[in-house]
């Protein structure tokens, strides 16, 4: 039996150092590529990691993990397995994915709490369950061909289920019989390990920690106890097990990968003493002990003590997954000096495994330099803003609070706006053309001089405001052709931020981000949007909304401090927008929205540390609005959410009107909305995640159905999500049939 190796990773960016699948994927849904040469990009561009990831040090057989889908990992394990039908047909994975002119696609939501989007798989009970082994068995002989003995990796069917639509448990015993298939086919192939994820096991999820570890015990004593199979390597990533962690130890998996992240035992602090008591020294223990979600540079001889308190030989390897981390830090020209030896990113996160298999003696420089970084951020004048820190300091402690009431301030806003029934609105972005691109590209490269750039933005914002009025749109956005992205624009005018040229990461699908990075106290030196808002109001005699990204959201879609809680930047952030809103009603604009898409996503996995979040979360949004005046509609918007999970919450940001991504789980959501619930609310009614154009049918069928479970009069009309990512070929007939669909509703009223 091959050993298992000493230093590994769970996972590698498989979007490419240069974005290269990105690239592949929009051109070969653009028509402008075959599947042929589609196929051959991506598997060029595993090979090319595979052997970048042997340079950087992973030589080992079964060192380097195939984590290699095309859209999604779930997605991938699904048609693996065959819990969602679809073979090795292309056009049909990404149907499923996107959608198409007959087919809806999968639901989409956050996987975990991370940044990353998974697609939902949508099963029944006695469905067929028929394995596709020919999936897997393509990527272990391409890399094979390619002089490679890769680890093939699959989601665990425990998680699988757990995180399908609905949780069927009923068809336990058919998948395990799939991944059974599966196994087989992979032993007869020559493969000696493969990685399974169960990280079900470390979240309170909809199925109780209890009953996910009976279920754990019942589908792997079962796989484990067939006879051709690989060696398993099973891993629990994002966070610590505990119901399920005496499952693990009896179970006698080959070898078990356990979460050691300072995130992790930051909300666990006894994991590593449990894990040494309960896991038996039968089964090979791999410490995900750097940090595989965040870019901060390892303090090596923190976890250094750390892997002794285990008190066993251990492999190496990373928390999680490195593709919620940019790739390498080579790729950045700009960072400040001062800051760059702070991070880490996925080829310098390589580099520290290996320093922690050499240990302090042998990797004398990698710990001098570790030790270095730890003192001179600590030691930081640059970071540290003492005004900062005295002003929040001021802040009232606990619950703030807005006055007057909703229900004074929701008639001062009626009067005031003077808005039909149903009225609509968009959710803030417009397409980003291919002009807008080009602007901002020349003006970043400086051949687009600061008057030409803003007179080219303004032209796009005049176009935008007038199809708003053409189409029939009642409260309209000015489409934020300034921004590359809602949380990096204000993240390049706040202090306290850095901001990456390469950064990226993969969102879902071929969607990239490149978050920014929280280094210190934050503030705003001078306004973030006023100018843009004013302009675009000065073209209509209609509510113009301003556009802010909320505290909470630009902190989850960055890479956060690990040296202060989230609260305190939470907090600062708060305060910063608080001026904004301030300098918005100045300029006369008399709606702001202030974007929380990701309020849901910072949830803690565990129910025990929710109330804590969620407290001051909602407090750091209260903060923004909390001097508004009485006539400033304050809108917010979330999305991917599990609505029910939150739902004191959003009710507690005390917004006048929330809108919310409804459309792909065709109003369902709104079954958790009560009378508690007081203000005015939008559930998206158009999925702007897939191209298809919603008819106005199904754009009235969905409205209609949101007019059971919300009055008429606090319903409002809108998309799901920004429009940045679609194109105007889509963008103005869906609004069209957005307007008549409203038409249509009101006049059957």
């Amino acid at each position: 039996m091959t050993t298992f190796p000493k230093a590994t990773i769970e996972g590698y960016p498989r979007i490419g150092a240069n974005r290269e699948l990105k690239h592949a994927l929009e051109s070969y849904w653009a028509g402008r590529i075959d599947a042929d040469t589609f196929r051959s990009t991506a598997r060029a561009l595993r090979v090319n990691n595979y052997n970048h990831l042997r340079d950087l040090g992973l030589t080992e057989d079964y060192a380097i993990p195939a984590d290699v889908a095309l859209y999604d990992q779930v997605l991938e394990t699904a048609l693996t397995v065959g819990l969602v039908p679809g073979g090795t047909d292309l056009d049909e994975e990404f149907a499923l994915a996107r959608g198409n002119a007959t087919r809806v696609p999968l639901e989409m939501t956050k996987w975990f709490d991370t940044n990353y989007h998974y697609l939902v798989p949508e099963i029944e009970a006695g469905q067929e369950i028929k394995a596709v082994p020919e999936r897997i068995l393509r990527i272990v002989e391409e890399a094979a061909e390619a002089g490679h003995k890769v680890r093939p990796f699959l989601v665990g069917p425990v998680t699988l289920i757990a995180l399908s639509k609905p949780a069927e448990w009923s068809l336990l015993p058919a998948l395990v019989d799939a991944y059974a298939e599966v196994f087989k086919a992979l032993k007869d192939a020559g493969v000696e390990w493969i990685q399974i994820a169960e990280p079900a096991v470390v979240a309170d999820l909809s199925t109780p920690d209890a009953e996910i570890a009976k279920y754990l015990r019942s589908a792997w004593s079962d796989l484990l106890g067939r006879e051709n199979r690989p060696n398993v390597y099973l891993t629990t990533p994002y966070g610590s097990a505990r119901e399920a962690l005496p499952v693990l130890g009896e179970l006698g998996v080959e070898a078990l990968h356990v979460d050691l992240s300072p995130w992790t035992l930051e909300a666990d602090a006894d994991y590593p003493e449990r894990i040494r008591t309960t896991i038996p020294e039968t089964t090979h223990l791999v410490a995900g002990i750097i940090d595989g979600r965040n870019v901060w540079a390892a303090n090596l001889r923190e976890r250094t003590e750390v892997l002794e308190s285990l008190g066993r030989p251990v492999s190496i390897s990373t928390s999680t997954s490195l593709q919620h981390v940019p790739h390498t830090l080579k790729a950045e020209r700009n960072l400040p000096v001062e800051v760059a030896p702070w991070l880490s990113f996925a080829d310098e996160k390589l580099a520290e495994i290996q320093a922690l298999v050499a240990g302090p003696e042998a990797a004398v420089e990698a710990f001098a330099q570790s030790d270095r970084a730890v003192r001179t951020r600590a030691e930081s004048t640059t970071i540290h803003n003492q005004a900062v820190v005295d002003r929040v300091a001021k802040l009232p402690e606990g619950e703030v609070k807005r006055e007057p009431a909703f229900e004074e301030r929701i008639k001062i806003q009626r009067e005031e706006l003077k808005l039909p029934t149903l009225p609509i609105t968009t959710i803030g972005s417009f397409p980003q053309t291919q002009e807008i691109r080009k602007a901002r590209a020349d003006h970043r490269e400086g051949t687009l001089s600061d008057a030409d750039y803003k007179e080219a933005l303004k032209a796009e914002i005049k176009q935008v405001i007038e199809l708003q009025e053409e189409i029939g749109l009642d409260v309209l956005v000015h489409g934020e052709a300034e921004r590359n992205d809602m949380v990096q624009y204000f993240a390049e005018l706040l202090d306290g931020f850095v901001v990456t040229e390469n950064g990226w990461v993969q969102s879902y699908g071929s969607r990239c981000t490149r978050p920014p990075i929280v280094v210190g106290d934050v503030s705003r030196p001078n306004a973030l949007s006023v100018d843009w808002s004013a302009y675009a109001q000065s073209l209509s005699d209609k509510p113009v909304k301003g556009m802010l990204t909320g505290p909470v959201t630009i902190l989850a879609w960055s890479f956060k401090r690990d040296d202060v809680p989230l609260s305190v930047s939470a907090d600062q952030i708060g305060v910063a927008l608080a001026d904004e809103v301030a300098d918005l009603e100045e300029a006369g604009i008399n709606v702001i929205q202030i974007d929380e898409p990701a309020l849901r996503e910072l949830l803690p996995l565990r129910a025990d540390d929710r109330a804590s979040y969620l407290d001051w979360a909602v407090r750091a949004f209260r903060l923004v609005s909390l001097n508004a005046k009485p006539s400033t509609q304050i809108h917010t918007h979330l999305c991917y959410s599990e609505f029910g999970q939150i739902i004191d919450a959003v009710a507690g940001l005390d917004a006048d009107v929330t809108s919310i991504e409804a459309a792909r789980s065709k109003m369902e959501l709104l079954e958790d909305i009560d009378e508690t619930f007081h203000s005015e609310i939008g559930p998206g009614v158009w999925d702007i995640h897939s191209p298809r154009v919603p008819s106005t049918e199904e754009i009235a069928g969905l409205l209609r159905a949101a007019l059971e479970h919300v009055p008429t009069e606090r319903l409002w009309v809108n998309p799901d999500c920004g429009l940045k990512t679609r194109g105007y070929a889509e963008v103005d007939p869906s609004l069209r049939n957005l307007v008549a669909a409203r038409d249509e509703v009101v006049a059957g009223l």
